[in-house]
This record gives C-alpha cells, structure tokens and sequence, in this order.
C-alpha cells in the first residue's frame, strides 16, 4: 500500500515552518558562490556519458539554508537505499536513540520434577539483531542464555511445542514492488516480528580438488531447517569464482552450483523462508546441544487456532532478552545499508508509534509509514507529495526529490535532540573509512570529513549526507542519478568528483 496524507495538513505545517525553522530550502541559488559551484559541478553532470540518464542535485548552506546549487531539484527520483535516511531519522525522532527492543520467553503450563508440562513460547518485538552481529559473532549467546535460565530453573525438559509468536508485526515477509530473482539472496531476507541471524543461513564453501565437488557448511549448526543441493565444482588456481545460489520460492530448497578455484573458500549469507519458525527451529536444535529435551515441535503463532494469553495465570515469563539502543541498530542500519534492520525498524514505528486508521494493518509498513510523516512533515517535507512504499529502498516504487531529502538532512543536523542528531550523523558512512564509504574517497579533500548514505539499485545510484566546505561551512548535499545504463563505479566516480569539488569550495 502507497500511504499519503493530506495536502492541507502538509500545507498547514510548511506555513509553520517557513515562520519558524531558519533553513528555508525555497531559498533561491544567489551570488557568485552559487555561480562558481554551478561552473564547478555542471561539467561533471554534463558530461556525454550521462546523455540518457536523469540527475537530480541539491546542495545547501547548513548554516543559513541558502541552496548553492540544484538541479532538477523539485522532480522525482527513485532513491535507492537514500530511503533509509527517511525511516532511521523517523525511528531516531520518535522512538530516541536509547529504544530497545524486548523479547520475552514464557512457559504455559506448570514444572512437575524439571519438566514443563507445557509450552515455551518466545514472544516477538521485531529485534532485527538477535544473532553474532552485536555478539563477536556468537549467532547462538542468547539462545544459550535461554537455556542457562531454564536450567537454573531446574527445567531439564519441555513436554510441549516452541512456539514462536511474530505478531507485533503483520504477515507480509517483503517489501512492497520488491523484486522476485533478489528473494535468494541476505540483501531482500524476508520481515518478521521475530528474526534470528539477519533471517539467514551463512554458507562457506571450500574448494576441494579440481573437478570435484566443493564441501559446503553452513550456519548456525548446520541446520536441518534448510535443504542445502551442493551442484558446486572445483576449478583449477588460476581461475575466478563464479557464483551460483537458488532458493526455490516458497521452501527452503537451497540449491548451490558455484564454481570456486582450489584453496579458495567461497562465503555467502542466503535467506530462509519463515524467519519465525527459523527462529524456534534453530532454537530447539541448540536447546538439545545444551541439554534440554524438547518433546514437541517449533510452531509459527500463525498456526494456531487460540493465541498464547500471556495474561493467564498458568502463564510464565523465565528470560527476556533486550536488545542494544535504537543507536546502535541505526548504526548498523546505515553504515552496512542493512535493508532487513531498515523494515524492521519501519515496521517497529508501526507497533509503537500506532495510527488509528482502519485501512491501515497493525505492525505493516504502510503504518509505519504512517506514523513516519509526522517527523517528515516536521523537517519541511511536503507530505503529499512523497511516496514511500517500504522502510530500505529496495523498491522501485519509492520516489522522492532532492528538495525533499535536503530538507530531511537539515532538520537532523539542527535537531532540537542532540543524542538525536549525534546518532544520525553518526550513523552514515565516513568516505574512505568506513560502510558503504569504505573504497570511496580514498584520497582528495573529502576523505574522512563527507559522512552520506549511498543508495544503488538497478538502473539507480544515489548519495546523500553532509560534507564541509573548503571554508568549513557544514554543507547538506543530495545527488541522485536516475535511468543510467553505465557500470555504476562510472556514477559513482561522478558523485564522488562533485562531493570532493564541494570539499574544496569556499563560499
């Protein structure tokens, strides 16, 4: 679902802005600081290899909201993973910068001589980091830790089922207009209220002899959850890895044919279908290792016929696990470009952040996007005008302007929060340090001083941030590069000579 709102509550809230905010983005290019940008980047834009594709450019004075240079500023442009800025700046506003998430472990039925005559239930809250990512790598800690509470418990086993309850979130596992051939792949891992290592598997495979098929293993465990087809071979040393993944739609049929050089080992996170039942799954297979036995089955909540009442009085909590601040989740989110963090936090403002409109799904994107429009409305985004369809930018079916975006930049580097602003900033990519960034802006002016989000989908490629002027003047810039059938480095390169020529710029 396209949510909207209204043009007269956007209109009503841009009349209050233009009285009150000092970074006024309608502000026309003036002077000759605007002229000597314009010759600067306006050569690069043009250039004859960008003949058939579509710019669009924003460049303003943070300290006065003077715009110094726009080019097709006002028009729509699909944004790319630039959509994460929208949905960790909602997220970050409305939710602060030390949110956590809580999942809660219950059992259901009475302990008769260490066994639960019952069920153990792990009730979701949409935490998108349970796994290694904030653990050294240690996808298991706090399933262990679940066990080390039962056990001192004196639980030794669960008669009942594992029942994992995604509810906080509705059913839809992806984003809206995603595309179906990214299904296989960590980048597009499927949405639930309950997530478990990034909704994935990670697969090593390791050469053997040449000619030979190559040995895979996969994590965690090597679950039973996943069918793992090894079609692989090994290629002589001289040669290149040539990956080959397929999940078969609607299973877990994980079908791998990649061809990898001897002595290589070839690496790769693929996705899983129903990361709910993922979730319990892996969960009973390391409840096992550890010594508990679990006699039933895991259970996604949605198979159910009554819900779990957590008010019942044969109803127990024994664990919860918390997660780190929303801080560190948007860090994550930004510097990796982490579409499953992005939706999940979307989805996040959808539970915490309700709407009361009956044509919105409870715990949906299009909720979260919902409840998203006011910290957009806030910032001077004509809310009627934007189009956001999912919380990651994966989707071909977002549109925004460079006015708009620019304006998103302005109202987070002023935020009246400063822990709000800080963990915004802090979040995005540093050229040639870190991120997405990492490989960008190795040498020139901008090297550790631009921090910006970079986008790339087909056909698309975007960056978006914050970078000082030579001068020192803090600097909110947009460029996004619509419609072009280059090799992306060619954009990119393109946007990197312009973030490096503001670098340079005195004003």
């Amino acid at each position: 679902m396209i949510y909207m709102t209204n043009r007269g509550k956007a209109a009503f809230v841009g009349a209050l802005l233009s009285l009150f905010l000092p970074l006024a983005l309608m502000a026309q290019p003036v002077g000759s600081a605007a002229a000597r940008l314009a010759q600067a980047i306006d050569p690069i834009l043009s250039d004859p290899d960008f003949t058939n594709a579509w710019w669009g450019a924003l460049v303003v004075n943070l300290e006065d909201g003077t715009v110094l240079y726009e080019r097709h500023a006002g028009k729509n442009f699909v944004p790319a993973s630039n959509t994460k800025l929208y949905t960790t700046a909602a997220a970050l506003d409305q939710l602060g910068p030390d949110y956590r998430y809580r999942t809660e472990v219950y059992i259901d039925g009475p302990v008769v001589d260490g066994v639960v005559q019952g069920n153990l239930i792990v009730r979701g809250s949409g935490d998108p980091v349970i796994g290694g990512r904030f653990n050294d790598g240690d996808r298991l800690e706090a399933f262990r830790t679940w066990a080390k509470a039962l056990q001192d418990l004196g639980i030794t086993r669960i008669e009942g089922d594992l029942i994992g309850d995604d509810d906080v979130f509705d059913d839809t596992p992806l984003g809206y207009g995603w595309s179906w051939d990214d299904e296989t792949y960590w980048y597009a891992a499927e949405i639930s209220g309950l997530s478990f290592n990034d909704n994935n598997v990670d697969v090593a495979i390791r050469a053997t002899r040449v000619g030979q098929p190559a040995t895979i293993t996969w994590e965690p465990l090597n679950t039973n959850y996943v069918q793992v087809i090894n079609e692989t071979t090994t290629t002589g040393t001289g040669t290149s890895i040539d990956e080959g993944y397929h999940r078969a739609r609607g299973t877990n049929v994980i079908e791998i044919s990649s061809a990898v050089p001897q002595n290589r080992t070839d690496t790769e996170s693929l996705t899983v279908m129903n990361p709910t039942l993922f979730f319990v799954h892996v969960l009973r297979e390391t409840l096992l290792q550890e010594g508990i036995g679990v006699v039933g089955h895991p259970v996604d909540v949605d198979d159910l016929s009554i819900k779990p009442d957590y008010d019942a009085k044969t109803v127990q909590e024994i664990a919860v696990h918390t997660s780190p601040p929303l801080t560190d989740i948007v860090h994550a989110t930004n510097k990796h470009s982490q579409n499953l963090y992005a939706e999940q936090l979307l989805r996040t403002l959808a539970s915490a952040r309700p709407i009361d409109d009956e044509d919105l799904e409870p715990g949906s994107a299009a909720m979260g996007l919902a409840a998203a429009m006011t910290t957009f409305a806030t910032a001077g985004v004509d809310t009627s005008a934007i189009t956001l369809v999912d919380g990651s930018g994966l989707s071909h079916l977002n549109l925004v302007t460079p006015e708009m975006t620019a304006a998103l930049l302005s109202y987070m580097w002023n935020h009246p929060d400063q822990t709000v602003r800080t963990a915004f900033y802090d979040s995005l990519p540093i050229g040639g340090q870190d991120g997405t960034l990492e490989y960008r802006f190795r040498d020139g002016p901008a090297r550790g001083k631009v921090h910006a989000k970079t986008g790339t989908v087909s056909n698309v490629s975007t960056l978006s941030g914050y970078v000082p002027a030579g001068d020192g003047t803090p600097l909110a810039f947009v460029l996004m590069c619509n419609h072009h059938t280059l090799k992306s480095r060619i954009v990119r390169q393109a946007q990197d000579r312009v973030v490096n020529a503001l670098a340079r710029f005195k004003l």
